[in-house]
């Protein structure tokens, strides 16, 4: 069964795909994060600490925002893996969101994409990117779904990075034991407004929060 799953975004080229994977318990962050700094091109992934995600449409509004900006030529950022993780930071501080989304040497949980394009240089094949994933992550890999992602976000910190606390809204929602529902507070960030963080301004004005990006599996 593969470890990746490929992810089309509507108004991306077609010719662009987006690979990605979810490893929990990784037990070699220090490295990863090592090749990152060297800029190691065998290495150049969108490596998100898991622990800053609530849901795919999170991750996934971060990365068509990256694709757009690379598409468009209007990188902020050495690459388009790397304008991935500053597009989940609301601030325009690329080195502070480096800090707070991408992996560190203590990472335990790693969202890891790939983005693909068209040119030669560029092109990595779903076998390829697996088999790199495969020899190099020393983690157990799960599905890309809330649900998993549920089970890492780190509440204290989607609440101080993106400014959430005092919120009523977001403390009022409870399950049955009284305690906070994962499930229902990323679907009222989505309907909130979290995910306009890392959309186009463009877009913003067309289609509302809940219809601004839909998804479908390959």
């Amino acid at each position: 069964m593969s470890i990746i799953e490929t992810i089309t975004i509507d108004h991306v080229p077609a010719d662009h795909a987006v690979h990605v994977a979810f490893f929990k318990d990784v037990q070699n962050a220090a490295f990863l994060h090592s090749q990152l700094l060297a800029r190691n091109p065998d290495f150049e992934y969108s490596l998100i600490d898991a622990s800053v995600a609530v849901s795919r449409t999170h991750i996934l509004a971060a990365a068509f925002k990256a694709v757009t900006a690379k598409v468009d030529g209007s990188l902020k950022t050495p690459n388009v893996h790397s304008e991935l993780v500053a597009s989940l930071s609301s601030a325009n501080n690329i080195a502070e969101a480096y800090r707070r989304y991408g992996i560190s040497p203590s990472s335990k949980d790693v969202i890891a994409v790939k983005v693909v394009g068209p040119s030669p240089s560029n092109f990595h094949s779903v076998e390829d990117v697996e088999n790199h994933l495969k020899e190099h992550f020393q983690g157990n890999p799960v599905p890309f779904t809330d649900e998993s992602i549920a089970t890492s976000t780190d509440w204290a910190k989607v609440r101080k990075y993106y400014k959430l606390n005092g919120l009523a809204w977001l403390d009022a929602i409870k399950d049955e034991a009284g305690k906070p529902t994962i499930k229902d507070k990323h679907r009222n960030l989505h309907r909130k407004g979290l995910y306009h963080l890392a959309a186009p301004s463009s877009l913003l004005t067309t289609y509302p929060a809940s219809h601004l990006f839909r998804f479908a599996s390959s």
